[in-house]
């Protein structure tokens, strides 16, 4: 692990060795920043979004750490007693860090394979749609006429695209909860 203070981070910032630092920061495990400014830990979440062109999680919990979570990708507040500055500000809020596995591993893992069959099912909705009204045009020489009524289609696009993604939403979980914490593997499967 390398932990790196905001003193250091100041000398690095200035005196151009991001790249050093970056390649320094690539050999170890995990990068620890303390005592550092807000400015900082920003600075630190855009190198290596922008360097290294990877996904970045910013974790945070309180309001020096706003910048650094909207400075990331995806941002996570946890709630406590430093305020709800970092929880306001990000995409997912937590009350302890370690609720951090289980957002991760579990929701994360049915969260991307909900969203998976969710825009399969899009694809196909509208594709199946648009191709009988393509079809029916040919029956109707292409004179513009509607194939169904208004209420129809409004009943159709309404039930289609409301209720699948609601019951995806609550009920698809295509693997269990302990399961998933108990091999975090699983969270790779779906990349």
């Amino acid at each position: 692990g390398l932990v790196v203070d905001g003193r250091t981070l100041n000398i690095i910032f200035q005196g151009g060795l991001e790249e050093k630092f970056l390649e320094l920061a690539q050999l170890c495990r995990s990068v620890l920043c303390c005592r550092s400014t807000p400015l900082h830990k920003s600075m630190v979440a855009k190198l290596v979004r922008r360097q290294l062109k990877v996904m970045t999680l910013s974790i945070g919990d309180g309001a020096n750490d706003v910048s650094m979570i909207q400075a990331a990708n995806v941002g996570i507040g946890i709630s406590g007693q430093e305020g709800m500055q970092a929880v306001m500000a990000s995409d997912f809020a937590i009350s302890r860090f370690k609720h951090l596995k289980k957002l991760l591993l579990v929701h994360g893992h049915w969260c991307y394979a909900r969203l998976a069959k969710m825009v399969i099912y899009f694809f196909y909705k509208n594709v199946s749609y648009v191709s009988l009204l393509f079809w029916y045009q040919f029956l109707c020489g292409f004179s513009g006429t509607a194939m169904v009524d208004y209420w129809q289609m409004i009943f159709f696009n309404l039930f289609f695209t409301s209720v699948p993604p609601l019951l995806f939403g609550v009920l698809d979980k295509d693997v269990s909860a302990e399961t998933l914490l108990r091999l975090p593997e699983l969270y790779k499967s779906g990349q």
